[in-house]
Formats: structure tokens, C-alpha cells, sequence
């Protein structure tokens, strides 16, 4: 099927920018002597993450329990959840994934730990945590040390929980300012990592895993520090306009929305058939990953969505609207491209001008 072919609107991946975006960061950390754990949550496809495990990486992230339960049903055997798993009926639901491949997730808090060990007492295998490090784009994570060391200890002393490490995402490189604030902002977040998992060394307790991640130092080429074990990315395979600007480039970008132009109703007015529902209402407004408007029109010279409702993008543009033509087809490259995968039911694969597969979004809406 060509391209122009699909009805509007439609998810499509190119599969060669894409395939080149996964063998890039692979290398990357093959070069750095780390693992690669792809975070999903960016594309929600089993089949995807699949490719990502057979070009080399160890395992899969995921942020939420349903989604690792799709995972898994579709055959990925290592996975750990990134996210904070609270309440007895998803500590429960990972009890038995534990049965039949390699999990874990993330925790900060004592009181949590309290509630993993009650669930998991009558389990044969203890439940794999990791904890996580804020390291400054102030969300969740262990911020003061005397709470980092109590919870070691708390769960040194527990007999169903072991500690397999510590992570952190340093989501706040995306507000720097330029490169070399990314530069910085990146180095302290991995140097404040290791500062704690010397304290957990101190404490008598070796970590299998010390795990960083965000895509941007990745992307710039960013030294890895020595005590690293892994690197968790998400964005880098199918990237987006604001990773795209912190790069300077698109050509990276494998993900688009195929839509339709529907009207024209005035001289500079032109309307589409997406709106919030097939690329949401996301931007960013600061540092190297700002974005402009809704959404960058691919191949447009620079071309954005300036307003969007739930049905509708609008561009305000007269030299774009006297070149288009009602019922032609163009591609809108989102903003965060992670959001709106979770809004398909399938991603058409393409190459060049043809549609060489559809790809279920099989983890789409777990967010449980």
C-alpha cells in the first residue's frame, strides 16, 4: 500500500530512520561498555522492543505494571518497571510475573518496602528493587542521604526484598539552556548516582545495577563515568520536534502523523483532521528542547500547527495554504512523540513510500 493510501489520521514510523536510531544508541553503549535498557513507554510496541532487545540490548523499561504484563505476555523476559509500585493488587500482579521472567521496580520510601515484603512473603522469589535517585528534575526519588541510608538498611534486614540497585532520570537536561548546561546538568546527575551507590557500598551492600537515562546526553555523545552498569532511553528510537531541536536537525525524527487538510476558509487559515486527540497538546518552553507551536509539518521549511482543538489543527500560514490543496495528505512530527503512541491502536511501518507493516500498540492504555 502507498503511503497517501491510509486513512487519516495514522501513526507512521519510517522504518529505516527508525532502525538506524536503535543500531546508533547500541553502539553507543556498546562503545561505553554498559547494557542498554530501552524505556518502551516511548512506543508501547512489543514488536519494537523486540528489535531494540535483538540489536543488543539487556532488557526492556517500562512505566507501569499493565505495560510490563503485555511485555511479557509477548515474550520479553527482562524487565524492569521505572516508576514507584505502591498497593497490594500491582505488587501482586508483579508476584507473578516474577514466576516466569526477570523483574523489577523502582521504590524511595521505607513504608513502601512495608508493603512489598507483606506481599510477597509467601513467594519463592524475594522482589527485585531498585531505588530510585532524585538527581534534579525534582519528581520522585530519594533526595537526603540519612533516608537513602535508612532504606538500605531497611531492606538489608528484610527476607523478601532484595536490593538489585539504584536509578535516576535526569529529565531536567531537557530545560538547558544550550549544550554545555546539558553537558553539566548530566554530569551531576551521574556523579550524584554513583555518590550513592557508594553509600550503599559503605553499607556492606554491592548493587548489580547503577541506571541513569534521558536521551538528550545520549544523543550529544556525552561521556559515560566509570561505575554506570546501564543506560535507560526511551525517546532516541523514534525521537521528536523537541528532541529534534535539541539537535538541531529532524532527520532523526522516524515518527509522524498522516493527516488530511479539510479546509481552507480563509486566505492563511488551514484546517486538518488531528487535533489534541491524535498528537496532544504538548510542548515545552524552555532550553534546547522548546518547542514552536503543536506540531512541525514535515518537509515544510518550517511549517507549525498554531492551535489546536480536539478534532482540529489550524495553521495560519498563506504561503503554505496557496500551496496546499484540500484532500491533500501531509505529515506532522509531534512535539513528544511518547504520548502519542499511547493514542493509536497501530503504527504503519514505512519505507520510502510504501506501507511495509502494521504494528499493533499492544501495551496502548495500560496505565495501570
Amino acid at each position: 500500500m502507498h503511503v497517501k493510501d491510509l486513512d487519516t489520521p495514522s501513526l507512521l514510523i519510517d522504518r529505516e530512520i527508525m532502525l538506524g536510531n536503535i543500531n546508533h544508541m547500541q553502539s553507543f553503549a556498546n562503545k561505553h561498555n554498559v547494557n542498554l535498557r530501552p524505556h518502551t513507554k516511548t512506543h508501547k510496541m512489543p514488536a519494537l522492543a523486540k528489535l531494540q532487545v535483538q540489536a543488543g540490548a539487556k532488557g526492556i523499561a517500562v512505566a507501569k505494571v499493565g505495560e510490563a504484563e503485555v511485555m511479557a505476555e509477548n515474550g520479553l523476559t527482562d524487565i524492569f518497571i521505572a516508576n514507584e509500585i505502591v498497593g497490594e493488587q500491582k505488587l501482586n500482579r508483579i508476584k507473578k510475573l516474577a514466576q516466569t521472567i526477570d523483574i523489577s521496580f523502582g521504590v524511595d520510601s521505607i513504608e513502601q518496602i512495608q508493603m512489598i515484603e507483606r506481599v510477597f512473603t509467601d513467594s519463592n522469589n524475594p522482589a527485585q528493587v531498585l531505588i530510585e535517585i532524585e538527581v534534579g528534575e525534582n519528581r520522585s526519588g530519594v533526595i537526603e542521604e540519612k533516608d537513602y541510608i535508612e532504606l538500605v538498611k531497611y531492606i538489608m534486614n528484610c527476607s523478601h526484598v532484595n536490593l538489585k540497585g539504584i536509578f535516576s532520570h535526569d529529565g531536567h537536561t531537557y530545560k538547558a539552556k544550550d549544550v554545555e548546561d546539558c553537558r553539566v546538568r548530566y554530569n551531576l546527575a551521574q556523579g550524584r548516582t554513583l555518590h550513592f551507590a557508594r553509600l550503599a557500598e559503605e553499607l556492606g551492600c554491592k548493587l548489580e545495577t547503577i541506571s541513569i537515562g534521558s536521551t538528550p546526553p545520549f544523543m550529544f555523545g556525552f561521556e559515560v563515568m566509570e561505575g554506570i552498569t546501564e543506560l535507560r532511553v526511551g525517546t532516541y528510537i523514534l525521537m521528536d520536534v523537541s528532541q529534534g531541536n535539541a539537535i538541531g536537525t529532524y532527520s532523526r525524527c522516524a515518527a509522524s502523523i498522516l493527516t488530511t487538510v479539510i479546509s481552507k476558509p480563509t486566505h492563511e487559515r488551514v484546517i486538518m483532521d488531528v487535533g489534541a486527540k491524535g498528537l496532544t497538546m504538548q510542548t515545552r518552553s524552555e532550553g534546547i528542547c522548546a518547542t514552536t507551536g503543536m506540531g512541525y509539518i514535515k518537509r515544510s521549511g518550517g511549517v507549525f500547527i498554531n492551535h489546536m482543538y480536539d478534532e482540529h489543527a489550524i495553521i495560519y500560514n498563506e504561503k503554505f495554504r496557496n500551496e496546499i490543496s484540500i484532500g491533500e495528505k501531509v505529515e506532522v512530527i509531534p512535539n513528544h512523540i511518547c504520548p502519542v503512541s499511547n493514542l493509536y491502536d497501530v503504527a504503519y511501518l514505512v519505507s520510502g513510500d510504501q506501507v511495509v507493516e502494521e504494528i499493533p500498540i499492544l501495551a496502548r492504555g495500560k496505565l495501570q
